[in-house]
């Protein structure tokens, strides 16, 4: 299984452009920009030509391009460019010391842009993609991608490789080498720095960040491999920028000499000169992300045992602070307290019998951060003892699976209804400890944990109490498989484990700590090995109902880096309260899931991530809310839904039989817009060439680019390149001229014209001046207007004709939708429409179907399913609704409906399919049928131009 990208998505091409028109204005490259790398005092010379990036525009011209861009993505205008300061950190007699800001030690990164995009809605593809339009509009190369972790690092790898074929198809596959930074291959970085292509390295920071990291040590060159990074200046593209939020990393990021720095995260700290900004409200409202869900467990009410939460550990007071049951006058409740050696809990409790000669404290150690009580018992800082504990893990387990089974059966039974493909199910457990999951004490002959046994038990019951539903969900050889024989298995009573294998549906992958030391486990197995492959780098092979693998433990560092669009619940199986951030948590399953030939499923209904928290529903949800409005100041509102509430779903059934006698008028219209077309493109090379030269001739003037000369100073010393921007002047400011390209062929590699009718269209404009102020502004104005002119007249152009084919009644009468009541309308006129709701997707929906119900003229309406779908150029297009209107006569009418008709409001592909479902319809107005655009009801009632586009 190979996943598929799409190209269009409006949102991803909007944080593209934001970023590329930062530069608008800066001239097109002319060849390479060639730099030298020339070493005094070394222990060998070196000379070696590189290729580098070149910023020719003043930062005058990038702040008035920013404040444009924030105009048209309604984001606060900056009023000057905020650079990333921090203070660098200097060493004296080994130790690191802190100096007040000067002139000498305050670095800027000066040039750095933010896009805030929500995880899960492809924040890795857009600046993938970003990299490629910068060099095919800019020229630039030499791309740097800094990562905070190896897990992001491997995601980012990952993702290089399954968007390479795609991206290559989209930008006439330039010279692209995708370099991942190895401290034992070393010769890479000077290739990075002499190569002609289009260079991508991907680094983790702690590769570079400290003064004895390889890369930043003189090897017997005489130059740090560091070097061949810095003299290119290269863009930095930071990938979670808010871990890079320190000193340490801010110089990092320095000492690679970048152009310019572009910052991509959900959860950024700082947004320096914001261009871009997708919020999780927006996200989750346009259906970018999955909807959440949550099913809190907790034990409320339980005061049989012996409870203790370990908060934390106090080193200076020689204290810990906990939480214990006391009781009270008015009944037993929890309390925090501070305990020290010899403190009896029994006393402290007020006399608790659960307490009573067991838990007095022997010692606080510090050094392992637990307490050890005389009974035995030992507790680690964060941890939870209680008799309800291991009853509330395992409930959570048992309700994760419960959950995920029934997921399974509806997506597939849905899928077999509805004619996708299968879609992949998994689950993914956090656990703090791997102890719990896989017991490493005998490095040999590891054991399965507590949490592995629970798994499979639970894993077999549900799978034994439903074996006919479940049996074809989970099998060596999964249903869809060409091995798997479902009548066999049953006809020759092959027993159940022959088909479910419960230890090949779930293992575990656990992270690293700062310093590279797996936590609580030996991870060095193969079994360990293969996992992480198959969870970070073989995301396809984990999509693939051939795998049967679909349960993944995880430490809680599983955290940024790792994601999987078929996660569709989170269990959090915790001995304290989850200490992770909600949007954290909840990053790992919020991508819109693929089925199993890749593509992207954009149903609400399927996208559902479930949270099974350690933790009341009101308690997470809040947090989750809090988090979001901290962040973005967005509030984030009711939109988490809880799972333990009866599910607050409908499936629409029929008002009566539907039957021609039941509902004449739906089978009248049905056999008149029923009938399927294909399309044929064409249009007039001499109005493309007219239309053309009167859009360029109404071109704004183009004024020659201004340049800010600066002179500033430039180290290059045993610790990197360092540049005082700080006391860098203006010297001069002069209007620049530039070359003229190839303007044909720069023209005719981004629209598909020949070179003729672009010389004829040149010939002819009254401004081709401008091309000699600056010509990459002009040119890129050009190909802007004709790809416009040329998208119109296809469009304009296209003409539809009927095919044997007619789409099947079926689907719309036996739709299957299990739809939330928030995206149903309850019908109460029945005669009128098939079904008891209607599914609507707006506020202008749902007015529309409303108005259907009052008007006595509308005799029939319903609204038109997704498969019912006219072919495009641009893709497919579904209509909204069908209405029968009668008055004095029957009108028949397909309506689409929006909240504007006003063609400034209508997306350019959103207004290109409308006119195509003009022209689609065009075919049926003998038969009696009228196609409109319009926002209410009234539209279809009145004659009016400006209610509606009629024929």
């Amino acid at each position: 299984m190979k996943l598929q990208f799409s190209a269009t998505e409006p949102y991803q091409l909007e944080a593209i452009d934001a970023v590329v028109n930062i530069f608008e204005g800066q001239p097109l490259a002319q060849g390479s920009f060639e730099v030298s790398f020339e070493v005094e005092n070394g222990s060998l010379a070196l000379h070696d030509k590189g290729v580098a990036n070149h910023l020719a525009i003043s930062d005058a011209q990038i702040l008035e391009n920013i404040q444009k861009i924030q105009a048209k993505n309604d984001i606060k205008i900056s009023d000057k460019l905020v650079p990333a300061v921090f203070v660098s950190e200097n060493k004296k007699n080994g130790k690191k010391q802190q100096e007040p800001p000067s002139s000498e030690n305050v670095i800027f990164n000066r040039l750095n842009f933010t896009v805030e995009m929500e995880t899960g809605t492809g924040k890795s593809y857009t600046f993938l993609r970003t990299i490629y339009e910068l060099n095919k509009v800019y020229g630039f190369k030499k791309f740097v991608i800094v990562v905070p972790s190896v897990a992001i690092r491997e995601g980012t790898i990952k993702n290089l490789q399954i968007t390479h074929d795609h991206l290559q198809g989209l930008y006439n596959n330039p010279s692209v080498k995708n370099v991942m930074y190895d401290r034992n291959n070393l010769s890479s970085l000077r290739n990075f720095a002499v190569s002609n292509a289009i260079e991508i390295l991907v680094i983790n920071v702690d590769s570079f960040a400290k003064d004895n990291n390889v890369i930043n040590t003189i090897r017997e060159t005489g130059i740090k491999p560091i070097a061949y990074i810095q003299q290119t200046k290269p863009i930095v593209i930071i990938d979670e920028p808010q871990n890079f939020e320190t000193n340490t990393r801010q110089q990092a990021i320095a000492n690679l000499n970048p152009l310019f720095v572009l910052r991509y995260s959900a959860t950024h700290r700082n947004l320096y000169n914001l261009v871009y900004s997708l919020s999780p409200v927006r996200a989750y409202d346009l259906g970018l992300v999955k909807q959440i869900q949550v099913s809190g467990i907790t034990a409320n009410d339980n005061y049989n045992g012996a409870y203790i939460h370990v908060q934390k550990l106090d080193k200076d007071k020689n204290q810990a602070k906990i939480t214990i049951q006391v009781q009270t006058l008015h009944g037993v409740s929890h309390k925090d307290i501070w305990v020290k050696n010899e403190n009896d809990l029994f006393y402290l409790s007020g006399n608790r019998d659960a307490y009573k000669g067991k838990y007095i404290v022997e010692e606080i150690d510090f050094g392992k951060k637990e307490i050890r009580f005389l009974n035995g018992v030992t507790l680690s800082e964060g941890s939870i003892q209680s008799d309800m504990n291991e009853d509330i893990l395992k409930t959570q387990m048992e309700r994760t699976i419960k959950i995920h089974f029934e997921k399974e059966i509806t997506l597939w039974q849905e899928g077999k209804t509805k004619g996708y493909s299968k879609i992949k199910v998994i689950t993914l457990f956090f656990i703090n400890k791997v102890s719990n999951y896989r017991d490493y004490h005998d490095p040999d002959n590891p054991t399965k944990g507590k949490f592995a046994l629970w798994f499979e038990e639970i894993f077999e019951k549900y799978a034994k109490i439903n074996k006919d539903k479940y049996r074809d969900l989970f099998t060596p050889n999964a249903p869809n498989s060409k091995y798997f024989d479902k009548q066999q298995a049953h006809d020759t009573e092959i027993p159940l484990e022959r088909f479910l294998n419960k230890e090949k549906v779930h293992n575990g992958y656990f992270a690293q700590d700062k310093k590279g030391r797996l936590k609580d486990t030996k991870g060095d197995s193969q079994d360990d090995e293969d996992v992480y492959a198959l969870i970070m780098r073989d995301k396809e092979k984990l999509l693939s109902v051939d795998e049967p693998l679909r349960f993944i433990f995880s430490h809680s560092a599983l955290r940024e880096g790792w994601d999987n669009p078929n996660v569709f619940q989170i269990c959090t199986l915790n001995d304290t309260k989850s200490e992770l951030k909600k949007r954290q948590e909840i990053g790992r399953g919020l991508r819109l899931c693929v089925d199993s030939t890749g593509r992207r499923v954009h149903s609400k209904n399927i996208n559902v991530l479930t949270i099974i928290p350690n933790e009341h529903y009101e308690d997470f949800a809040k947090a989750l809310q809090q988090e979001i409005e901290e962040e973005t100041s967005v509030k984030f509102g009711n939109r988490i839904k809880n799972a333990n509430l009866p599910p607050n779903k409908k499936t629409p059934q029929p008002n009566k039989e539907i039957t021609k006698e039941n509902y004449p008028e739906f089978f009248e219209i049905w056999d008149k817009i029923s009938k399927k077309t294909i399309y044929n493109i064409s249009y007039d090379k001499k109005t493309f060439v007219e239309n053309a030269i009167k859009k360029k001739n109404n071109i704004l003037p183009i004024a020659r680019p201004v340049l800010d000369i600066q002179t500033a100073k430039i180290n290059y010393t045993e610790f990197g390149v360092k540049t005082d921007l700080q006391n860098a002047k203006i010297q001069q400011t002069e209007e620049k001229t530039y070359p003229i390209p190839d303007v044909y062929a720069y023209i005719q590699n981004r629209v598909e014209i020949t070179r003729a009718t672009i010389c004829e269209i040149l010939s002819n404009v009254n401004n081709l001046k401008y091309l000699f102020n600056n010509p990459k502004k002009y040119l890129e104005q050009v190909i802007s207007q004709l790809k416009e002119t040329l998208e119109e007249l296809l469009v304009g152009g296209i003409e539809y004709e009927f095919t044997e084919d007619n789409y099947k009644m079926e689907i719309i009468t036996n739709q299957k939708l299990n739809i939330e009541l928030e995206y149903l309308f309850a019908v109460s006129v029945p005669e009128k429409t098939l079904f008891d709701y209607i599914h609507v997707e707006s506020n202008v929906e749902t007015e529309f179907a409303k108005d259907c119900e009052i008007q006595d003229e509308i005799k029939f309406f319903i609204k038109l399913p997704r498969a019912f779908k006219i072919p495009t150029p641009i893709g497919n297009y579904t209509p909204d609704w069908a209405v029968v209107f009668e008055n004095d006569t029957k009108i028949y009418f397909v309506a689409e409906t929006k909240a504007s008709l006003s063609e400034q409001n209508l997306r350019g592909y959103e207004k290109m399919k409308i006119d195509c479902g003009k022209k689609h319809f065009s075919l049926f107005k003998q038969s009696g049928v009228d196609y409109r655009l319009v926002t209410k009801v009234k539209g279809l009632l009145s004659n009016e131009n400006n209610s509606g586009n009629i024929f």
